[in-house]
């Protein structure tokens, strides 16, 4: 039947009991799932990390440019790294590092929800910041 209307004989379930097979054109078919595939694809967004580096003496208007930038990552659907580097003896004011974080995340609180709050690995202190879902 198959040959005399010019189509292929697909075999769709071996594991049924008879196996079912279809008339189809093979080649049609495979093209169809390829482009499903690529539409499925094309609606999909990668979510990408983003880093700002941060320092404990970072000044006002700094910090708020920082903010403004992670603002825009997180509004294209971006995770934020914020690190906060210590050189020499600013080691000795983890805490004020860790106020400096703390209030990052405060300002981004519209926007971010905390998802890894700050901690210190070597002299980098790093706080996760991922994009609240838009309903």
């Amino acid at each position: 039947m198959s040959k005399e209307a010019g189509l292929d004989l697909v075999e769709v379930a071996k594991e049924a009991s008879p196996p079912v097979c279809r008339i189809m054109d093979y080649g049609k078919y495979k093209y169809e799932l390829k482009k499903r595939l690529h539409d499925a694809r094309k609606k999909t967004h990668q979510t990408r990390t983003k880093e700002i580096r941060l320092r404990p003496k970072t000044e006002e208007h700094d910090f708020q440019y920082k903010v403004g930038h992670a603002k825009e990552f997180l509004g294209h659907n971006h995770k934020v790294i914020v690190n906060l580097l210590f050189r020499g003896r600013e080691m000795q004011f983890q805490t004020q590092g860790r106020d400096l974080l703390v209030r990052f995340a405060q300002a981004l609180d519209e926007h971010a929800k905390v998802e890894q709050m700050p901690r210190i690995e070597g002299r980098r202190m790093t706080l996760l910041l991922a994009p609240i879902a838009i309903k």
